[in-house]
């Protein structure tokens, strides 16, 4: 938990609304070490939440108004009657963030009320890291707690969550990022079936790090190609006669594909492989299998590469630099929606600083400085920093 965060968070509220805040609450941004893109196709994701987190302070208001500042964003305000009908800004995008989740609870039938708010985080953006989960995962729980909503649980208001990104914001996200920032574990990934949401925790071992390297290339939300490549997976599932990619099989891609188109062939192939892929990553973790872990990761990103072809060139340099250096000692991809981003690395604890020098000489950002190279470890999910009564 950041208290620094806290302590700036809670000064520009006084600043902005002079008076202090209720309720105080924090979510995660989350790094998947792999399986990516398989979330909204019934698969595997092997994701942990990360320290990075937003943090909102928050009062209710005895009228409809919601008034909001982004700290981070040079204070900048939005406001919005909830007796009106909630609609998009056309020029902010991280107000239709907020903006969604109000939405999607009023549609859901509950009777939220003003509320004062102030917002600021420390998850990149652009860096494939979820700040946009974090937001929308903040904002339902704060909500939830103004609105005295005491039976809503974390799997609930990651699909709020999810709802607001995916209909409101209009990226058609999987429920991965929401999911991990409302059920992680301190020193452990998470295993999720997102056929059904189970959740298995799988401990971190204690000698390994989670290195995540900023290629400073950022990745926006590349709205277009991420709903593209959720259409062509689709596609693909009514050609093999499944309801989602989950439940087909390689030996049942091969029958069926000289029938397909080569993409479409390829966006499933993808797939089915990186199911296989982070199950086997998921038990490797367990035992401490460095070397099937780095084969795996390295797979992952191949398969990104030229399967479903979100990567880009310099990704590809700044993973080439990460595994390079690594040799044998750890494992690097990838991680995220694709288009930019960052990447992940597993590697022992007492390599950080080295593998650090070396990629921040090994590789340039396209503003021509070093990469932001942070090391993480898994951190517990979204909560309540601090309340008053």
């Amino acid at each position: 938990m950041n208290t620094q965060l806290t302590d700036h968070l809670t000064k520009n509220f006084r600043l902005s609304f002079e008076h202090d805040p209720k309720v105080i609450v924090r979510a995660p941004g989350r790094v998947n070490l792999i399986g990516e893109h398989t979330d909204y196709n019934g698969g595997f994701v092997l994701p942990c939440a990360i320290g990075l987190e937003t943090q909102i302070a928050a009062t209710p208001r005895p009228d409809r108004l919601v008034r909001v500042v982004a700290v981070d964003q040079n204070n900048d305000f939005d406001q919005f009657d909830l007796a009106q009908p909630i609609v998009q800004h056309p020029q902010k995008q991280w107000v239709n963030y907020v903006r969604g989740v109000f939405k999607v609870l009023q549609d859901h039938g509950h009777n939220i009320g003003g509320a004062n708010l102030t917002i600021a985080g420390t998850v990149p953006q652009g860096a494939g890291l979820s700040s946009s989960a974090a937001l929308c995962v903040a904002v339902a729980l704060v909500l939830k707690h103004l609105t005295a909503m005491p039976n809503m649980e974390a799997t609930e208001l990651a699909h709020i969550a999810q709802d607001a990104e995916s209909n409101f914001v209009g990226c058609k996200c999987g429920i991965m990022d929401q999911l991990v920032s409302t059920h992680g574990i301190d020193d452990h990934a998470v295993l999720i079936d997102c056929a059904n949401l189970a959740t298995e925790a799988i401990a971190v071992p204690d000698d390994l790090a989670i290195m995540i390297v900023h290629s400073g290339i950022s990745r926006g939300l590349v709205d277009g190609a991420y709903n593209q490549r959720r259409m062509q997976c689709e596609q693909a599932a009514a050609q093999l006669g499944v309801a989602q990619l989950r439940d087909a099989t390689e030996e049942q891609l091969s029958r069926y594909q000289p029938k397909m188109d080569h993409t479409i062939f390829r966006r499933a192939r993808h797939v089915i492989t990186e199911n296989t892929r982070t199950l086997k990553a998921a038990q490797a973790l367990k035992k401490g299998d460095m070397a099937s872990l780095r084969t795996l990761m390295a797979a992952s990103h191949e398969s990104m590469r030229q399967d479903f072809e979100i990567t880009v060139p310099g990704i590809d340099q700044l993973v080439h630099v990460v595994q390079s250096v690594l040799g044998e000692i750890g494992g690097a991809r990838m991680t995220g929606g694709g288009f930019g981003g960052a990447v992940v690395a597993i590697l022992p604890h007492g390599e950080c600083s080295r593998v650090a020098d070396f990629i921040r000489a090994g590789y340039q950002t396209p503003a021509g400085t070093p990469p932001d190279v942070m090391i993480e470890k898994p951190a517990a999910g979204a909560c309540i920093v601090e309340t008053t009564t």
